[in-house]
């Protein structure tokens, strides 16, 4: 325990530029803390004491609006950064080196018995007011994005972003966890080749219109062969680069 508590003391000076000398840390920080009183709780819980475990993680929750379940695994060298309205469940297991931030929810979905809470792996960042629900799995180096809300299993070296959330970025490179605000929009991405098809398809239209009030007669007759066909694959093509995107948002659910 002493071991996993110095490490979660020297992870804070890696992961906060705010962090500036030990007593400061020491005093000032939640999500150290919270840590203490969990692994001291933890230990109780798993030498079978009864009561006792769920009140020292009460008086945890009190003093830092953290609240980590006793039987709640958590690994080492974990930084909990400020860490208000933070909820972590029973049966939820956080790997090593994890970066968790206020306001995220490691719960269940409903009232089933036995492994109800995530698992989330190593190295793992998750952004401000996010919620990982149910026993699923987050593997290692995924990026959860702020607010998110995830509810299926999480392949290793991702980005999830979204509600639900959805995969947006697999890579093998490690994440860098400053930059969890970093990252892209996909709801929006998907937003814009909408609006542009809309307008790719108004423009058509008006352009159609047009060439049918000058002739006074259908489209179809004035256009020759070979400029209708022209017209339909420029059209086709921009429709297959905007089905891409969509198709590409789409399947990020479906992981």
């Amino acid at each position: 325990m002493l071991s996993s508590l110095s490490k979660d003391f020297r992870i804070i000076f890696d992961r906060d530029p705010a962090a500036r000398n030990w007593l400061e840390v020491l005093f000032c920080y939640p999500g150290l803390q919270a840590l203490v009183f969990h692994r001291f709780a933890h230990w109780l819980y798993c030498v079978g004491i009864p009561f006792i475990p769920r009140l020292v993680s009460h008086l945890g929750r009190f003093l830092t609006g953290i609240e980590i379940h006793p039987g709640a695994q958590i690994g080492q060298g974990v930084f909990i950064d400020h860490g208000m309205g933070v909820v972590i469940g029973e049966t939820a297991i956080v790997g090593d080196y994890s970066l968790i931030y206020q306001g995220v929810t490691l719960g269940g979905t409903g009232k089933q018995t036995g492994k109800r809470h995530p698992t989330i792996g190593e190295n793992v960042v998750v952004g401000a007011g996010a919620k990982v629900l149910g026993n699923i799995q987050i593997g290692n180096n995924v990026r959860i994005g702020a607010g998110s809300v995830v509810l299926k299993d999480v392949p290793s070296d991702c980005t999830v972003v979204g509600v639900p959330g959805r995969i947006i970025y697999r890579s093998g490179v490690r994440v860098n966890p400053l930059e969890h605000g970093n990252l892209p929009d996909s709801e929006a991405l998907v937003i814009r080749a909408l609006v542009d098809r809309i307008e790719s398809l108004e423009q058509q239209v008006e352009s159609l219109q047009k060439s049918h009030q000058q002739n006074n007669s259908l489209v179809a007759a004035v256009l020759s062969e070979s400029s209708e066909k022209e017209l339909l694959e420029e059209l086709g093509e921009c429709c297959r680069l905007r089905d891409k995107e969509i198709r590409e948002f789409l399947a990020g659910s479906e992981f």
